[in-house]
């Protein structure tokens, strides 16, 4: 612990503030005004990371405008990312180029909850916790619900995920995860895969709040959701073996009804139905199969041959003094 130019204790760590940015130019003042002087009351030092992925707006002229007006001593750092390439590669780009000895991430900058929040998980995170939570309790989405309670239910880990508005991770916990591998498609699962202490702290918004929800599309988010299913659990192997078991027990009804048919039917042809019917059935349950082999190896080679996905155009340096 160290003491501020007022005599206030602070941390003696530096943390890092990496957040995601996709057309925020009416909210990240807001945002900063709030997350940065709390921060910066809190530790010694401090840099912060904004991930710009692909803004059409002026978010980043608000973010050089907002450093200079307001003489930051933080490093600030805009990662300017190729092209749109959604919430996960862009904020896996600013946790590997942040070298604080904590993380803080947030993966939106609407701020509905308190300011003591910020404090409140690091503060839990000292009493043995590598990466703390902070999570909003009213309901989200019902596509969002039915998805984490599948991945929990089917997960190979003992930690459970939700719905979370920021995290602070520790060192140890970024260096065990990029042991893991290089390619990292969803970071809650991850985090919840990496064998450390995991804590989430719950909060409630006032009804005058919005509740923050993700600006990736209805394909981004299942697409994420199915490899963090064959990445993470079990679940598709179950469903490939009920499916196994299913085209089975239909095939084989076909077949003996299309013997009876044929040995007792007094008509040769109507056996053609049921013959036809237990083709397709057989042949629908063989390319089911097929495709859900032909995404284990496409995930596969991901994991052997591909590096972290995602493409940044540079990194621009703020200086506020």
């Amino acid at each position: 612990m160290i003491q501020d130019q007022y005599g206030e204790c602070m941390e003696n760590k530096f943390v890092s503030i990496v957040v995601y940015l996709h057309n925020e130019e009416k909210d990240i003042s807001r945002f900063l005004d709030i997350v940065v002087p709390k921060v910066s009351g809190l530790f010694s030092k401090y840099e912060i990371i904004c991930v710009d992925d692909a803004s059409g707006d002026g978010t980043v002229d608000v973010i050089r405008d907002y450093t200079h007006q307001k003489k930051l001593d933080g490093i600030v750092s805009v990662i300017h990312m190729g092209f749109y390439q959604g919430i996960e590669p862009s904020m896996n780009a600013g946790r590997d180029i942040a070298i604080g000895d904590l993380v803080y991430e947030f993966d939106h900058v609407i701020v509905d909850y308190e300011p003591e929040l910020i404090s409140e998980v690091y503060e839990k995170m000292v009493e043995g916790f590598d990466i703390v939570a902070a999570s909003c309790a009213n309901k989200g989405r019902l596509s969002s619900r039915l998805f984490y309670g599948l991945f929990n239910k089917y997960s190979k880990s003992f930690s459970k995920i939700g719905p979370e508005t920021f995290r602070i991770v520790s060192r140890r916990a970024i260096n065990r995860i990029k042991t893991i591998g290089t390619h990292i498609p969803y970071r809650k699962a991850v985090y919840a895969n990496c064998g450390l202490n995991m804590a989430t702290i719950s909060y409630e918004i006032s009804k005058d709040e919005s509740i923050n929800t993700s600006k990736a599309s209805f394909s981004e988010r299942g697409e994420l959701a199915l490899d963090s299913f064959i990445y993470f659990t079990n679940i598709m192997e179950r469903i490939s073996a009920v499916l196994s078991g299913g085209f089975l027990i239909v095939s084989m009804f076909c077949l003996i009804y299309s013997v009876i048919d044929h040995f007792m039917g007094k008509d040769i042809a109507s056996g053609w139905p049921s013959l036809m019917s237990f083709m397709s059935v057989g042949f629908f349950g063989v390319f089911a199969l097929l495709t859900i082999i032909l995404k284990y190896l496409s995930v596969m080679l991901n994991l052997i041959f591909r590096q972290q996905r995602y493409m940044v155009a540079d990194i621009e340096k703020i200086v506020g003094k």
